[in-house]
């Protein structure tokens, strides 16, 4: 590739970033819909090799994404607002239990007077407040209703996903072969090689990983359920969430759920259960979910996820959170190959 080339791309790439960070605000639907294709895509492919025409294996699979979508917003959120409510509730009572058992250890090991530390102030506070973060769905509907500009996003994201999902997905294979043939040919197995590259990375993390929390959240919660957390929900599906990072969806979720069954139960030795549902799920997760979601796939390392999620909401809003881990994946590609091409360089070489 002549330098002139080279500066042409890096014009081009500039152009590109620049009307990204432009249109940003109206792009999010289409980000979204992008997300959903690609991870529908694989399915779709999976009922054409079974003999079943294009168009119907996307109805199948586009009626599949709705119905999950539809299931999360109509049976788990409110199961979750309805758990996190009663969570608030409990809270100020939870401070004084176990500022029962603190207070007098800091008074006498360290000389600490707990009247210093604001304990009481922020109990009243959530006592105070709490009538207001009840409901929490429909303060957040009437929030948003009270602005016809924020009201009328998110309308354009509610309606405008869907379609472009659809759409995306009848036509995935051919945008695909459309852009491959649109490369120049003396770059294009280079560029091929990246893309099938960032493909295995991202995939390895979207279709895999997540899949893997969410089967973790669902078991810590069944698990927790089990053992009569009355918070299981929430509790199990905020440690699968977070899990993406190792053990930290453990370490929190026994945590959480350590406090949760001592202030409910007041009994210690339930703590014990608590350990048992995570120990079975972390050997559900070795044996079982790792290697049947992800495999010996090599998926994003756990701090690019978390500085890849936080750099694109800074930069790009809502928008740049999407778009996050799709160019994390890409750059990690890159990366990994500049590394290659740099040690195989005449700079790393030692020619003493």
């Amino acid at each position: 590739m002549t330098t002139n080339t080279q500066w042409l791309w890096l014009a081009i790439a500039t152009v590109i970033f620049f009307l990204l960070y432009l249109l940003s605000p109206i792009l999010t639907p289409f980000i979204l819909g992008a997300l959903l294709a690609y991870l529908g895509d694989p399915l779709v492919d999976k009922l054409e090799a079974r003999k079943i025409s294009r168009t119907l294996s996307v109805v199948i699979v586009f009626i599949t994404i709705i119905i999950i979508i539809l299931a999360i917003f109509l049976l788990v959120i409110p199961l979750f607002e309805a758990q996190l409510t009663r969570l608030l509730a409990k809270l100020p009572s939870a401070i004084d239990w176990i500022m029962t058992i603190i207070k007098p250890q800091l008074q006498n090991t360290f000389g600490i007077d707990t009247n210093t530390l604001g304990i009481d102030q922020i109990k009243n506070t959530l006592t105070e407040h709490f009538v207001q973060t009840s409901g929490l769905i429909k303060n957040l509907v009437k929030t948003l209703s009270h602005s016809s500009m924020i009201l009328f996003n998110w309308l354009t994201i509610i309606i405008l996903t869907p379609v472009i999902t659809f759409y995306l997905l009848r036509d995935w294979d051919i945008l695909v072969a459309y852009i491959q043939d649109l490369l120049p040919r003396d770059i294009e197995p280079q560029i091929s090689k990246l893309a099938k590259e960032s493909d295995e990375v991202l995939g390895a993390f979207l279709r895999g990983q997540l899949s893997v929390m969410f089967a973790l959240g669902t078991i810590y919660s069944i698990g927790l359920g089990i053992i009569g957390i009355e918070f299981a929900l929430l509790i199990g599906m905020l440690a699968g969430i977070v899990s993406f990072v190792p053990y930290l969806g453990l370490i929190i979720g026994i945590i959480v759920a350590g406090t949760a069954v001592i202030v409910q139960t007041y009994d210690i030795v339930n703590l014990l259960y608590v350990f048992l549902v995570f120990a079975i799920a972390q050997a559900i997760e070795a044996v079982v979910l790792t290697p049947l979601f992800v495999g010996e796939r090599i998926g994003l390392h756990p701090v690019t996820v978390i500085f890849a999620v936080l750099a694109g909401g800074q930069l790009f809003g809502f928008f740049g959170v999407l778009l996050a881990l799709p160019v994390a994946a890409i750059l990690a590609v890159l990366m990994r190959h500049l590394h290659n091409k740099y040690k195989e360089s005449s700079i790393y070489a030692d020619e003493t």
